[in-house]
């Protein structure tokens, strides 16, 4: 999926379907989640050992509704576009394990990424032995492979890194990843964080030689079902996302093509894209979850050392 060259139209760092989903229609996304319609004020449970007073910190959504994770993200570590990122304070899954259901592993994937989101919601950090008794509970053994899932869905769906603050006491916060300054979250306490869909369009113009033609936009997108047009639980309306509020926020800009008729556009990164984004960073990023290494792609890696330089 990282091919060198002009004709690269997707990037592995969105929600993907199932095999079964056509690159020309739109289905309907197979991640859901009950964040969309809670907020803060409706959190899980806590157990009475780690509830604080009257505060709702360490809560995450109503646990009601079921979760589904995007399935790249539960497949094995086979497939060359699915690496899976090991946790900042956990290498591996237990070699003494006991052998646990495949759905069962997910659900609780689900769960954790619904609280790391609420988290970032309420910009509070949290840390392991709090996600294990609110979320993991009976599969503290499996804790890693959840943990690095977890981290895989939180970086290419919402675009959000979780980092270790407290390496003693195992504390983490969520920050958008390649140190963006925008996330898209808008203050009413339940829209959802849209850096992935962002650093995915970045992503594009990048491997397109810095300016994509609108159609193949739309194109990589609608096989991800994300449609102009159609309201998309995570990102809203996207057309509006792209043309309007990105390029508002200087992260696109959004051009007619010189002596086009008809009119045919283009997309090309905008002046804060070029101030906050490192090229190097975004190769190594796109080269990690690709499973692989950046000088792998010797043009973008040598136009990266160029722009260093510079």
């Amino acid at each position: 999926m990282l091919e060198e060259g002009s004709q690269a139209q997707t990037v592995p760092m969105a929600v993907q379907e199932d095999a079964s989903s056509s690159s020309s229609t739109c289905s309907s996304p197979s991640f859901s989640s009950p964040l969309i319609s809670n907020s803060p004020e409706e959190p899980y449970a806590l157990p009475e050992t780690l509830s604080p007073p009257q505060s709702p910190s360490s809560a995450s959504s109503s646990p009601s509704p079921t979760a589904v994770v995007p399935a790249p993200l539960s497949q094995s570590d086979d497939g060359p576009g699915s690496p899976k990122e090991e946790g900042p304070s956990t290498s591996q899954a237990l070699p003494d394990a006991e052998p646990f259901p495949r759905n069962a592993i997910c659900d609780k994937v689900a769960h954790l990424v619904e609280f790391l989101l609420f988290k970032y919601r309420i910009n509070e950090p949290t840390t392991e032995a709090e996600m294990l008794n609110i979320v993991i509970r009976d599969y503290e053994d499996h804790f890693p492979v959840i943990f690095s899932e977890s981290l895989e869905c939180m970086q290419l769906i919402f675009g959000l890194d979780v980092k270790e603050v407290d390496p003693g006491g195992h504390s983490y916060v969520l920050v958008p990843t390649l140190g963006l300054t925008y996330d898209g979250m808008l203050n009413d306490g339940q829209s959802m964080p849209k850096t992935g869909l962002l650093i995915f369009i970045l992503s594009m113009i990048f491997m397109n030689g810095h300016c994509v033609p609108e159609k193949e936009v739309w194109e990589s997108l609608n096989a991800l079902g994300v449609c102009a047009g159609r309201e998309h639980f995570i990102y809203g309306e996207p057309r509006e996302l792209l043309t309007e509020v990105w390029v508002q926020e200087g992260y696109v800009e959004y051009r007619q093509v010189p002596n086009s008729d008809p009119a045919c556009y283009e997309f090309l990164w905008g002046p804060r894209a070029h101030a906050e984004i490192n090229m190097m960073s975004l190769l190594e990023f796109l080269a990690k979850v690709n499973g692989s290494d950046p000088r792998s792609f010797p043009l973008w890696f040598e136009e990266c050392l160029r722009h260093q330089e510079e």
